[in-house]
């Protein structure tokens, strides 16, 4: 095996040296530096990585609100065309989250149910299928349910999104 020096160069010495030191592997020094640049990449990488799982946790709960204030608007529409019974006192809006998921019999029909939700769906923050929820009776910005119909959801996270609002705000 040659590696372009003849050993008539250095007197047969180089070759043997040369091929010993390639047998021995890595040095301790470049163990360490080679740890240590690995060690700056994971570190930088990490932060970027944690902002990317929050983010698309955010997107996840705009979607979820927007299916659930969704549904909601469904059921009010229905109600303003008389297509379901609703009780005077709720203005129209769902009694209950519940209600859309199980469905309504829609007038006119033999039990014939329409469901505005399948399921409902998991607040990405907390983890749970658990909202917040304000009645038309309650103040706009109110963090109890009066109970009397479902007009709006909201979080119960308390946590702070990444351009500074809280979740339960959104």
């Amino acid at each position: 095996m040659s590696f372009g020096i003849r050993d008539s160069q250095f007197g047969g010495r180089a070759r043997r040296n040369f091929s010993a030191r390639n047998a021995a592997g890595f040095t301790l020094l470049e163990m360490i530096a080679t740890m240590a640049i690995m060690l700056i990449l994971v570190g930088a990488a990490v932060p970027a990585l944690l902002i990317q799982a929050k983010r698309a946790r955010e997107a996840e709960l705009h979607r979820c609100l927007r299916e659930l204030r969704s549904a909601i608007d469904r059921y009010k529409d229905f109600s303003d065309r008389g297509m379901i019974p609703t009780e005077a006192d709720t203005f129209g809006y769902p009694p209950d989250l519940d209600t859309l998921v199980k469905g309504v019999v829609l007038k006119g029909t033999a039990n014939a149910k329409y469901k505005f939700l399948r399921r409902i769906p998991v607040d990405p923050m907390t983890g749970k299928a658990e909202w917040g929820l304000r009645s038309m009776q309650d103040d706009p910005d109110s963090r109890s349910w009066g109970g009397q119909n479902v007009f709006d959801v909201y979080s119960l996270s308390q946590g702070t999104a990444l351009d500074g609002s809280k979740y339960a705000d959104w």
